[in-house]
């Protein structure tokens, strides 16, 4: 089989497992930074979710420095800052002052979603109308504007983000984020983990419509996958079923930990629920080694994406762990 040669970075909601304390996840979160910089991953991103008791972040920006704090040199950035949710000068001073401390180690993706629910999207809003969501355009320019040469800023400054250059990406999970990162020459990351259908839709605007900028020359596409690799495919559909709860959550509004993996999910969910979470989760390489080296080669030859950010839900951390190195292991050819 050949070689797939793909920078691999990690995607963390930072989850809280059954019988976890907040902190306990939050060391958790730091502990997965520090074993995939060991394994060579490119970058480790961490999500923004509110009003969600099973996840902790939702101060994400707090949660960036601390894993800095506590790695050495993987990139560490947001996936994503949900920019309603967020006046730009105080992202550009909060990544600023990040950059000053840990220089060239930032990334920030940005979301044009709330990442929560309405009631609580109205209580994060720097306004109470929803103008936020469609001012989205505008606000990444300012970032860019923040982050740039002083010859460039305004009145207003960001005065330790100025000259940055922190390295923006446009997240999305719709084909509307795709025609933005394409006009605006940025690198753009698809939210297949949980939102897959549109995709391969957005994958190929991105490319057909990018403008090459001062940014990026060429289209720089990555794709998040969930990704639950074993050492074998029997072990790998056993800790599958932690996954499958954790949509089940989702579909179902219920608020359970991360949970461990049962021996059979039908004694948990109905056939509606199976079939709503099994399409929000079709994204997923699971499997043994040479399973998932199979699934992602196939993924590659039809899409050929520029870095894959994977996304693991396995509720003991060694098997978490063991799945980064399984997929490593895949892309190094070893």
């Amino acid at each position: 089989m050949s070689t797939i040669q793909i920078p691999v970075s990690v995607l963390n909601l930072a989850p809280i497992r059954q019988g976890q304390s907040a902190k306990d996840a939050i060391d958790s979160m730091v502990d997965l930074a520090q074993a995939t910089e060991k394994m060579g991953y490119s970058r480790y991103w961490i999500a923004e979710h509110h009003n969600t008791s099973t996840l902790v972040s939702s101060a994400t920006s707090i949660l960036i420095k601390h894993t800095l704090e506590y790695t050495e040199h993987i990139r560490v950035g947001s996936g994503g800052i949900m920019l309603p949710n967020h006046s730009p000068l105080v992202v550009a001073e909060q990544f600023g002052t990040m950059a000053t401390l840990y220089p060239d180690r930032l990334d920030l993706g940005l979301g044009r979603a709330p990442g929560t629910d309405m009631l609580t999207a109205s209580a994060l809003r720097r306004s109470q109308s929803d103008q936020a969501v469609y001012s989205f355009p505008e606000d990444v320019k300012s970032l860019l504007t923040y982050f740039g040469p002083e010859e460039e800023q305004g009145y207003v400054k960001a005065n330790l983000g100025i000259d940055s250059n922190i390295p923006l990406y446009i997240l999305g999970s719709s084909t509307d984020s795709a025609v933005l990162a394409a006009k605006l020459g940025l690198p753009y990351v698809f939210a297949s983990h949980f939102a897959p259908a549109h995709m391969e839709e957005a994958i190929s605007i991105y490319r057909q419509q990018f403008q090459p900028s001062e940014y990026l020359a060429s289209p720089y596409m990555t794709v998040c996958l969930n990704v639950i690799a074993a050492e074998t495919d029997e072990q790998a559909k056993f800790e599958f079923t932690t996954m499958q709860q954790f949509f089940l959550n989702v579909v179902r509004g219920s608020k359970q930990p991360l949970s461990p993996p049962v021996e059979n999910m039908d004694d948990l969910w109905s056939s509606r629920e199976k079939e709503v979470a099994s399409s929000m989760s079709s994204m997923t390489l699971s499997g043994s080694k040479e399973t998932v080296k199979e699934q992602l080669t196939r993924f590659q030859e039809k899409y050929n994406v520029d870095e894959i950010m994977a996304v693991s839900y396995i509720y003991d951390r060694d098997k978490q762990k063991r799945s980064y190195e399984i997929l490593k292991e895949i892309v190094d050819d070893k």
